[in-house]
């Protein structure tokens, strides 16, 4: 075999390998830690399982602003509850809903109360995937509290940034 034709072969070959080992969410590479995490959440595609999971959408709305959209939150009370920031049992999914109406999956979001409820500090403020969230901010319902969040889109592409609040490629409708 002609030694050119072997050297080709080998570079795709060694192209094609390191591109099975990185995974793309439509927003592009994901780290490893958030590839562990979007492999946590894929049985949630499936609202019914979240459910079974203990997530609530709770009847707030479709969250959307001029920026984008967030989408439907679903919460697990026990998860936020504990107090326990597990990157791979995040608190709150993302969902919004596709073409037939039905909800899809589009990303997730830790959410952790501001321990003192004043706005005015910050010393609680989590981080995760070296990434500090966002807050303290307000509650977006008058249930809700203070409180500091991360949004993380796993799923969906969000032209704005894996990390960024809303995404303006996602709708309500």
């Amino acid at each position: 075999m002609n030694r050119r034709v072997i050297i080709g072969l080998t570079v795709v070959a060694i192209a094609v390998a390191a591109a099975a080992g990185t995974v793309v969410a439509k927003s592009g590479p994901l780290s490893a830690d958030l590839q562990a995490v979007r492999a946590a959440v894929a049985k949630y595609h499936d609202y019914g399982a979240a459910e079974a999971d203990g997530y609530s959408l709770a009847g707030e709305p479709c969250v959307s602003s001029p920026d984008g959209t967030m989408g439907f939150h679903a919460s697990n009370q026990a998860i936020i509850r504990s107090g326990v920031m597990d990157p791979l049992r995040p608190p709150i999914l993302l969902y919004a809903p596709n073409q037939d109406g039905k909800l899809k999956l589009v990303a997730v979001e830790y959410f952790k109360p501001d321990a003192d409820q004043d706005l005015a500090t910050d010393n609680d403020r989590p981080s995760l995937f070296g990434r500090a969230f966002d807050g303290p901010m307000l509650g977006h319902n008058p249930t809700m509290p203070i409180h500091y969040d991360l949004h993380v889109w796993v799923v969906e592409n969000n032209p704005s940034g894996v990390f960024a609040q809303f995404n303006p490629a996602v709708s309500c409708r």
